[in-house]
């Protein structure tokens, strides 16, 4: 294996509202319970896998593992549940997964938005209020209160995802039949004008943060790992702008980029080629593309030069000998590119727990498995094989 930085990050993730459970004043909760109940998605999130209660069992298992680093987020809608009215209480007990965390030899690395917004902001305009930017800061300045020895914070996960999210909101929104997840691959491409307005709202971010605490600051963006067909360069150049090139600009001066890698497609004329229906692909219909993972990061590298943080990589699978081969072949990838000169910051798994994938819990990404009605943690074969790889004692 490539030699890895000194203090490498190899950890795992997760998202409040899909683990947690309970995000009752959450946007998302609303619409999971809009009236006809599952016209626009089909499974609501209830409990999700009680980690509210559960962190620290979670936190015990990462870390007994022997990965170092967990990236969760905090819940806007839990801190902010009616317009300027923060609550204490809660921020104590993000608080605490954070102490949690160092009593473990755990990084924390913090999501301060994970798609969710309060249910107030969103049926007030969501990003399109004019105060969103000052509303958002104001939200970022009451949660750097407990980050004060926190050294990693993404401000916003995915913001080309949230764009195809806000599609989902509203009278006119598509209904997904299956899962948000999975309808994100046949939403259109991302707005430019959102891509401007959530930059904005993420440079505000940024400066409250570098004020306030010692913290590295990134936000985390959904790679695709395109490829143009042959005469269709100029096509591919429009569609990596609108998915990527946008948020990459408004990167510029961050301590890092968050790199999600799930998978690749080809572009045509017509831009993004759907994923064909194949036997080998995961439980999302997304083409098996372990390689994505090396090709969106020597591209972000090479356009870019900003530190990479590989803040979510995964397959939903039931087959726990496919999730090894699959991460094999991403961390094969993540090796030669660092061998070519790309600067690594770490490797974070999607997603330490089979969790509520935005309108189902079929897709399964997790690390650990979790009873649907118990609760109980099942740790799978590639949780301790994901640790001797970060131990060194495996190798891709």
């Amino acid at each position: 294996m490539t030699p890895v930085p000194e203090g490498f990050l190899w950890g795992a993730s997760t998202a409040a509202h899909q683990i947690e459970g309970n995000n009752v004043n959450s946007d998302f909760w609303a619409m999971e319970h809009a009236e006809p109940r599952g016209a626009r998605i089909r499974e609501a999130s209830g409990d999700a896998c009680d980690s509210y209660h559960r962190y620290r069992d979670d936190i015990a298992l990462l870390a007994d593992a022997g990965l170092n680093a967990y990236r969760f987020s905090f819940e806007w809608a839990r801190l902010e549940p009616a317009e300027g009215a923060f609550s204490r209480a809660e921020l104590l007990h993000y608080r605490d997964m954070i102490d949690a965390c160092h009593e473990r030899g755990v990084e924390p690395v913090i999501t301060l938005h994970h798609f969710t917004t309060p249910r107030w902001f969103a049926e007030s305009g969501g990003w399109k209020r004019a105060d969103a930017i000052d509303r958002f800061a104001a939200y970022v300045a009451f949660c750097c209160e407990a980050l004060g020895d926190v050294r990693w914070v993404v401000t916003i996960n995915e913001p080309n995802i949230l764009a195809l999210f806000d599609h989902l909101h509203g009278d006119d929104a598509d209904p997904t039949p299956d899962t948000a997840t999975v309808a994100m691959a046949q939403l259109p491409m991302p707005s430019l004008a959102f891509a401007r307005r959530i930059g904005a709202v993420h440079r505000a971010a940024v400066a409250v943060l570098r004020e306030r605490t010692r913290a590295k600051v990134g936000w985390a963006i959904a790679c695709q790992a395109f490829t143009p067909t042959p005469g269709n360069r100029a096509r591919f150049d429009e569609v990596f702008h609108a998915w990527e090139g946008a948020y990459l600009a408004w990167s510029a001066g961050d301590d890092f980029i968050g790199v999600q890698s799930y998978t690749s497609q080809p572009v045509d004329a017509d831009g993004p080629v759907p994923h064909p229906q194949s036997p080998d692909n995961t439980l999302t219909g997304w083409a098996y593309r372990p390689d994505a993972l090396g090709i969106n990061l020597e591209r972000l590298w090479a356009l870019a030069g900003i530190p990479l943080l590989v803040t979510e990589n995964g397959i939903a699978t039931d087959d726990d000998v496919r999730r090894i081969a699959y991460t094999t072949g991403a961390l094969q990838g993540m090796e030669a590119a660092i061998a070519a000169g790309a600067q690594g910051l770490g490797y974070l798994h999607w997603s330490l727990l089979d969790n509520y994938e935005w309108g189902s819990f079929l897709p399964t990404f997790g690390l650990i498995a979790v009873d649907r009605s118990s609760f109980v943690r099942s740790p799978k074969p590639s949780l301790a094989w994901l640790g001797r790889i970060a131990a060194g004692v495996a190798t891709t």
